[in-house]
């Protein structure tokens, strides 16, 4: 079944050749985006536009129908009204054009005539062999195929591919993720799912190797069951995680004439979410946080978190790993003694977590107590600020030299000792400081919380594979 659907769903995310039926030579047109955003993404291979009424648009020849383009067609992008769109479809599956993105709105979200008129579209791209995005939609994107169709310009490349039922509020979340330096290697809108499901969206990421993460905003499911039966599978290769909008009787309504979907029980979607090792997130911002950890940290072996910082931080990330779950051990006497002996004498003694008590000696030192506690066998994982923001007894000068010699030193700790370690972003971090985090694929967010939800998903996504292992 995986292959068959990598077979399917290859000609829209890796076409060799597009077609934009309703290509239009206005810039506020959806048809005229929808020429312009493969160009400008890189793409490749041919792009026809297809409108009875043009010549020319955007530089390019321009055909009657998709029958009268010469070459094969893989993709066509479909922007005219939904009334004509049947007829569209049927002259598809006679060019023989293997899959189809449709951005026009007017089905199901609208109406029951919308409904109709959508079932006639699925009826005939099914007889015809075409599998299609849509409708209602806004694009799609592929990092491998250098293919735009949601963005005037690329996106930054990575490895979480995120599947949106939204296509404006999707392409928002994608920004932010761009905005905090993730990448992503592919995304869909992926609308009223009249033909495509986000299942089978997330079967074909399972099985791409550029998808380490699969990231979804998702608002209602058809077939909840097929949706969990296929997450089983996937989640044995590769993290999910899932923000469900439509919780309340008000957001179901809105789900329904947003995107005609059906949104289920909350608690019962959260409690299969569970079962089935999905990470279910409350806020669609941390969609990506969570994700850009999983894909860069190790997976821990256990629950025992390590706390380091200041007092305030500490204690933030202590009530925010307990509420979670997470534990906080705290650190046995012989380690106590060896911190403290780090620490300034005001500091209190170092229980876990750690606190500096602002009055760190040399930032080296701080890497150093960060290696130490790492050591630890009954210490999983370590959230820690970084080891740079410390006075050092030296120079200015001589501290702008070692506060990127200690990054170097903590960094070491994931491959080490195979332990994740999360850094909490201070303001006041250098740039040469955050180069050298993300050059070791150390994840960093901006507030305790945030990290202590990413490392709760690390721990929960290791427990979920340690139990598929066990059987």
């Amino acid at each position: 079944m995986t292959r068959d659907i990598v077979r399917q769903l290859d000609p829209i995310f890796k076409p060799r050749s597009i077609a934009v039926i309703g290509a239009s030579n206005a810039p506020s047109k959806w048809g005229y985006r929808k020429v312009s955003q493969p160009i400008n993404s890189g793409f490749t291979g041919p792009v026809y536009p297809v409108n009875p009424s043009e010549k020319e648009i955007q530089g390019l020849k321009v055909y009657p129908t998709v029958l009268d383009i010469p070459g094969h067609i893989d993709l066509a992008i479909i922007t005219i009204p939904a009334k004509g769109i049947p007829k569209v479809m049927r002259q598809c599956v006679q060019k023989g054009v293997k899959g189809a993105i449709i951005i026009s709105g007017g089905f199901a979200e609208t109406s029951d005539e919308g409904k109709a008129l959508q079932d006639e579209v699925v009826r005939v791209a099914r007889a015809g062999n075409i599998r299609f995005v849509g409708p209602n939609v806004t694009g799609i994107w592929n990092e491998s195929s250098n293919l735009s169709l949601s963005s005037n310009q690329a996106l930054a490349a990575g490895k979480i591919s995120f599947i949106s039922q939204s296509g404006t509020f999707g392409a928002h979340l994608a920004s932010r993720a761009m905005e905090k330096g993730y990448g992503l290697s592919t995304f869909i809108s992926i609308g009223n799912q009249a033909d495509l499901s986000v299942t089978e969206y997330m079967e074909y990421l399972g099985d791409d190797e550029d998808t380490k993460a699969i990231a979804i905003y998702l608002e209602g499911i058809e077939d909840g069951r097929h949706f969990f039966e296929v997450a089983s599978e996937v989640i044995k290769k590769k993290p999910i995680v899932i923000h469900k909008a439509g919780r309340t009787t008000a957001g179901a309504r809105a789900a329904r004439s947003h995107t005609a979907s059906l949104a289920g029980t909350e608690e019962i979607f959260d409690a299969i979410c569970k079962q089935v090792g999905i990470i279910h997130v409350d806020d669609t911002y941390h969609i990506f946080d969570i994700a850009e950890a999983l894909i860069k940290a190790p997976l821990p072996k256990g629950n025992r978190i390590a706390i380091i910082g200041t007092g305030g931080q500490g204690v933030v990330a202590t009530d925010a790993c307990t509420s979670l779950g997470l534990e906080v051990p705290e650190f046995d006497e012989k380690t106590k003694a060896i911190l403290k002996s780090y620490l300034p004498d005001h500091a209190p003694i170092p229980k876990n977590p750690l606190d500096w008590a602002g009055g760190v000696r040399t930032v080296i030192e701080e890497a150093e107590v960060a290696l130490k506690i790492a050591e630890l066998d009954y210490i999983d994982a370590i959230i820690s600020r970084p080891p740079l923001l410390g006075f050092d007894k030296d120079t200015p000068e001589k501290q702008g030299i070692t506060g990127p010699k200690s990054a170097n030193m903590i960094v070491q700790i994931p491959e080490k000792y195979e332990k994740p370690l999360i850094v909490m972003r201070p303001q006041s971090t250098g740039e040469a400081i955050q180069d050298i985090f993300r050059e070791h694929h150390i994840p960093s967010f901006d507030s305790p919380e945030e990290c202590a939800r990413a490392m709760h998903a690390l721990v929960s996504y290791a427990e979920t594979l340690r139990k598929l292992e066990e059987g």
